[in-house]
């Protein structure tokens, strides 16, 4: 049996379960006004972005964050609500 890094674990865990996601009408304004995007599903916007090879996602207490393409993506990990989602500032 192969053996993973408890990280990896957590990550496969999460895009196992990224069908849940989904957020409030106040997050999606939010979303697209952080993120300065025109789309209205930003639910499938999120999950492209975190489903990217080059996306770093990793829990901190009770969320999720994805980094990727310079933005950071927080996720509620017991509801998979997306809570916010800007630029992240290098």
């Amino acid at each position: 049996m192969e053996h993973y890094p408890y990280a990896f674990d957590e990550k496969r865990m999460f895009l196992s379960n990224i069908d849940k996601l989904y957020t409030t009408e106040m997050g999606v304004y939010r979303i697209k006004r952080y993120l300065k995007i025109t789309t209205d599903d930003v639910i499938e916007y999120c999950k492209h972005k975190i489903q990217k090879d080059n996306c770093n996602i990793y829990r901190q207490g009770k969320n999720w964050y994805c980094d990727v393409d310079g933005l950071r993506i927080t996720v509620n990990s017991y509801s998979y609500t997306i809570i916010s989602a800007h630029h992240v500032k290098k």
